[in-house]
């Protein structure tokens, strides 16, 4: 009667690993960018338990400008890898900072539109990453730069006194920079 017991305990006990591994996965947290594949039997799986600090130094352009930034959909891929290993939105402490070449993509859709002749793809991803607690902040020195008014920013988007100061502090504070 005790094996039947300790069997059936030491499936529920693995039921979370096989969620990570691809079965049963918990759904994206991000919809609107940042693709995922299962990868059964992964290595080096995050810990649900830890909080993880990442700030992500998004300095690349679109090659296209109708399609998510290549930078913003990483941050939205990381978000998603984590959330579906286990790991709970309150526990990831994301900062993603856009500067350099980057800047534009922070735009409101009538000054992106302005610029690039197309809808801003990049906004729903921003307004998703927001909703699930990360902070998408643009470097107000390039806004200034680029001859951008912080007025033109997205509404769902942070101007910081710097990329440079934005990293430095958060990096002081225990974050790990993700440069993208």
């Amino acid at each position: 009667m005790l094996r039947p017991l300790l069997s059936s305990l030491l499936v529920l006990s693995l039921l979370p690993f096989a969620a990570i591994a691809g079965d049963n996965q918990a759904p994206p947290a991000i919809t609107a960018a940042g693709t995922i594949h299962p990868v059964p039997n992964a290595a080096y799986m995050p810990d649900r338990n830890a909080t993880y600090k990442v700030v992500f130094a998004m300095t690349k352009p679109s090659d296209k400008p109708d399609q998510v930034n290549p930078a913003l959909e990483r941050v939205a891929r990381a978000v998603n890898l984590y959330t579906t290993s286990g790991v709970p939105l309150s526990h990831l402490k994301f900062v993603a900072i856009a500067y350099g070449p980057a800047t534009a993509l922070v735009l409101d859709d009538a000054h992106y539109r302005a610029k690039f002749g197309v809808a801003n793809p990049n906004l729903a991803a921003i307004a998703q990453l927001r909703k699930a607690g990360v902070s998408v902040a643009v470097c107000g020195q390039a806004v200034i730069e680029n001859h951008f008014e912080d007025a033109w920013v997205a509404k769902d988007v942070e101007v910081a006194l710097s990329a440079l100061t934005t990293i430095t502090e958060l990096q002081q504070q225990g974050y790990a920079l993700m440069p993208l």
